[in-house]
């Protein structure tokens, strides 16, 4: 386990209720002693506050802390404030990402792709921060084609990402056959798997309509046949996606990266499964 990366993401809480709750499960995740922990962005930059305000607070307790920045929606000069508080936080990695227009917006700024924005990061700031993008072993669902997807991915790491994550997927295959033909490619900077434990169906459904990820059958079956019985559900997902993570770092990938969904308990049982 030592040699892999292992880093949990969160979103910004809503409430003063959500942030007290986010620092309880923080405080317990911690404990797994992950690489650092990232915090989403909203679109447009919805969330810009509670992203900051999240990253301070797991950086002021010790920890090492990930802003996600969404470029889409925003300009240079908002993007360049939005850089400068990061780095006056003391923040020196960031998960770049293009991000979906928030409803509301007629326009979609001064960024349209990913690429863009790793390359003013770095024409902004050097190598100050380590820049990690999304990857999307199954294709992102706006690609026009796989090829199309694989190429949008090496523009970002030809603009000078560092690293990658990737979408959740419940098919390793699919990984390492991305991962296959980004080296071919000639792209080798780490690509790391992101897990979605599973602990709702319809929630899971919902999420993986919405970014593309594919339920195989048999677990998709499997899990409505359970209909309400949230302990099977978990218990079955549990074996899933421990079997997954296995297979994942058996096969070589560098790391996990672990969607938590501001929840503990799924993240920490699939991680004691693991170190075992």
């Amino acid at each position: 386990m030592e040699k892999h990366n292992f880093s949990i993401e969160f979103f910004p809480p809503k409430t003063p209720e959500g942030a007290e709750k986010l620092r309880a499960t923080r405080i317990k995740l911690s404990e797994l002693q992950p690489k650092y922990f990232s915090v989403t962005f909203g679109a447009g930059g919805t969330t810009q506050q509670g992203t900051l305000d999240t990253v301070r607070e797991i950086l002021a307790a010790g920890e090492q802390a990930a802003p996600h920045l969404s470029c889409v929606g925003g300009s240079r000069a908002s993007i360049r404030a939005v850089l400068a508080d990061f780095k006056a936080a003391g923040v020196s990695r960031i998960v770049a990402l293009r991000g979906d227009l928030p409803s509301g917006y007629g326009a979609s700024g001064e960024f349209r792709y990913a690429n863009e924005l790793v390359e003013f990061i770095r024409a902004e700031t050097g190598d100050h921060f380590h820049i990690e993008v999304a990857a999307y072993p199954e294709v992102h669902p706006q690609a026009r084609s796989p090829q199309d997807d694989l190429q949008a991915f090496a523009r970002k790491v030809q603009a000078g990402a560092d690293a990658a994550i990737t979408q959740y997927f419940y098919n390793a295959d699919a990984y390492f056959q991305f991962v296959e033909q980004t080296q071919k490619m000639g792209i080798n900077v780490p690509i790391v798997a992101g897990i979605m434990p599973i602990t709702n169906y319809t929630q899971l459904m919902r999420f993986s309509d919405m970014c593309g990820a594919e339920i195989p059958r048999w677990v998709r079956l499997k899990l409505a046949s359970f209909g309400d019985d949230s302990a099977s559900i978990k218990a079955f997902g549990l074996d899933v996606v421990t079997g997954l993570c296995e297979r994942l770092l058996e096969g070589g990938a560098p790391g996990l990266h672990f969607y938590s969904m501001n929840q503990a308990a799924p993240t920490t049982a699939l991680w004691q499964r693991l170190v075992k």
